[in-house]
């Protein structure tokens, strides 16, 4: 559905993105993640039409989205990080004056903007001023509004900045809701363990670049990510558990060991092959292992553990760079 090549931005000698790549597929949920300035939001505005890029390409739906540009704006819907509301209408008004504008007539305008708004629970409040709404509100009318024109492709960026827990909440189970309408959807977000719940794969920018891309669980295996695993022994197995101790530390994948009177904690950066290893060794060994546990990494240790090697990479190439 979006094909991303080579993109490139510059202002000045600023380069805000540097020649990304990504690929995100019909129907998928996917999460940009990066710290302020990354290019996140620079990225999102230019596939929408509102940037130009310096070079590169952007494809939505097999259409060249800079050669092309009005018949791809009516294939997305964009929903900024700073929404803006009309205040003097009413939520309805709103709905209809947007389906206007991409040429809806006005006998289907109403009957579309309704189902919209029942869509994201705001079907009573159709006759409130706009400006009576709460924040939470307004961004799901600015979903609503972003909807009108059935897009296939949805940029979500920063959604649920600023909302409370239960507005974040139901905006999370509109965009699955959507999700499960087949729509594409693009999100960024700094509330990363929401993006976990809810994207079928990620982007991690920073300094402008995608330093990777990919399924979750992908990322985390080409990162060598540390996904700890919890081993229980049967009580009054304490030589047991000393020959375990030495055991673990001998695998090449275990960064450190650490233990309680039945259970080992073992950081290990080895995948589900590798852990598979180690449980039979031990219970070659007639180790009484009675758990043995793969805890799941989390996207936020990821994003973390991503950012600052990144962050080390760009610190040697500027010294490099120095002499």
């Amino acid at each position: 559905m979006l094909m991303i090549r080579d993109l490139t931005k510059k202002y000045g000698r600023f380069v805000a993105v540097n020649h990304i790549n990504m690929h995100v597929g019909k129907g998928e949920i996917f999460g940009f993640v990066g710290p302020n300035g990354a290019g996140k939001t620079t990225t999102m505005r230019i596939c929408c039409g509102l940037l130009k890029a310096t070079s590169g390409q952007v494809m939505i739906d097999g259409t060249d989205a800079f050669r092309a540009r009005q018949a791809v704006k009516r294939k997305i819907g964009y929903v900024p990080d700073f929404f803006g509301v009309y205040d003097n209408l009413k939520v309805l008004e709103y709905m209809r004056f947007f389906g206007s504008m991409y040429d809806i007539p006005s006998a289907q305008v109403t009957e579309i903007a309704r189902g919209l708004l029942k869509l994201v629970n705001l079907d009573e409040w159709e006759e409130l001023l706009v400006d009576r709404l709460s924040r939470g509100m307004k961004q799901r009318l600015c979903m609503a509004r972003a909807l009108i024109h059935n897009p296939q492709l949805l940029i979500l960026d920063e959604p649920n900045s600023g909302l409370d827990p239960r507005a974040r909440f139901e905006m999370k189970e509109i965009i699955k809701n959507l999700s499960s309408m087949g729509k594409t959807i693009v999100i960024s977000s700094h509330i990363l363990p929401e993006l976990a719940e809810m994207c079928t794969s990620i982007g991690v920018m920073d300094r402008g670049k995608m330093i990777v891309s990919g399924k979750v669980d992908d990322i985390m295996k080409q990162s060598q990510f540390t996904q700890p695993i919890r081993i229980r022994l049967s009580s009054g197995a304490s030589e047991a558990k000393e020959q375990a101790v030495r055991l673990i530390r001998e695998d090449p994948h275990t960064e450190k060991v650490t233990f309680t009177e039945e259970e080992l904690f073992v950081t290990f950066c080895g995948g589900d092959d590798e852990a598979a290893r180690l449980l039979r060794q031990l219970i070659q060994k007639a180790i009484p292992v009675a758990g043995f546990y793969r805890e799941k990494g989390d996207l936020e240790s990821l994003f973390m553990k991503i950012i600052s090697t990144s962050a080390r990479q760009a610190t040697r190439q500027k010294g490099k760079g120095d002499r």
